[in-house]
């Protein structure tokens, strides 16, 4: 039988969005059609290929063995139709637009590398960037504010319903001017206590990860002087003073390689992390965000 002849573009973008959802429900919701066309469209489909593409577990659909398979060559086919046709809208098509979260440990050095890049790859598109605190964005990347994240993995209660992609593995240090007592001393957590602490706030990604390395060292609820992740605060504050900074290395990068800020010697795994994209998994495909994805990747290659 020839099947490709009775293959239908819906019947992808319909097998992709229950393979994304795991529910016809959901999946019509995203697509705008009734239940029964998109389970229609499911049965056609699977009657096409000679398989089931799904099994039932509980009252949701999950994809089986055939099923991996075969998003795998729909969704790069499906991705490759809408790159092509985001070509043809560069010559005169309305211009596409990419809302993007971003977390300051990536707002400094990554971010803009992958926007240029992504300027470059679709020049007609418009890219709002939107930065915040981790649960906000995560929050809008559930509503549908914004179309990815680029920051920290999500905890636990930020990641459901989430895709993530790590990056990279990065760091928390512990910062504090040239010249600080501390980057002397032979051991640099016992002088903790002895200065003012800058530390995240209980809303950021980070502030569990040094709670728990303080509780490590011997120093639980160790008392903030100051809560923030904002650079121009931190920055500006341990420069004017003997107060010390934990914050992802890649909000102070720029700061540490340009002399302007220094690293206290600390040795902990704890203090480290994923980095990487958190995509809904209830958004719909996008070629934008496909290509801005790439360009992260890329930028991190170097």
């Amino acid at each position: 039988m020839n099947w490709p002849a009775r293959l239908h573009l819906r019947h992808i973008r319909s097998f992709l969005e229950i393979a994304r959802a795991e529910s016809i429900s959901k999946a019509a919701e995203t697509l705008n059609v009734t239940q029964p066309a998109v389970s229609k469209g499911l049965k056609e489909l699977e009657d096409i290929l000679g398989t089931r593409l799904f099994d039932r577990v509980g009252r949701g659909l999950r994809l089986n063995e055939a099923g991996r398979i075969f998003q795998a060559h729909a969704a790069a086919s499906m991705s490759e139709l809408m790159r092509a046709q985001e070509r043809l809208a560069r010559d005169g098509g309305a211009p596409a637009r990419l809302s993007v979260g971003v977390l300051p440990t990536a707002a400094g050095d990554l971010l803009p590398r992958a926007a240029l890049a992504f300027g470059d790859a679709l020049p007609k598109a418009t890219l709002h960037v939107l930065t915040g605190p981790n649960w906000l964005l995560f929050n809008h990347l559930r509503d549908g504010t914004v179309d990815l994240v680029v920051g920290r993995m999500p905890e636990q209660d930020s990641a459901t319903g989430v895709t993530f992609e790590q990056l990279y593995l990065e760091d928390i240090v512990l910062v504090c001017r040239p010249g600080h007592p501390m980057l002397t001393a032979p051991a640099p957590e016992a002088g903790l206590p002895a200065y003012p602490l800058i530390l995240p706030p209980g809303g950021a990604v980070i502030s569990a990860t040094v709670e728990r390395y303080l509780a490590s060292i011997g120093l639980p609820g160790l008392r903030a002087a100051i809560e923030t992740v904002a650079l121009p605060v931190g920055r500006k504050v341990v420069r004017m003073s003997d107060a010390v900074w934990f914050i992802s290395r890649g909000v102070v990068a720029d700061d540490i390689d340009d002399g302007k800020l220094r690293t206290v010697a600390l040795q902990s795994p704890l203090l480290s992390g994923p980095v990487g994209i958190s995509v809904s998994r209830a958004a719909p495909i996008s070629v934008a965000r496909d290509v801005f994805a790439d360009c992260l990747r890329a930028a991190v290659r170097g």
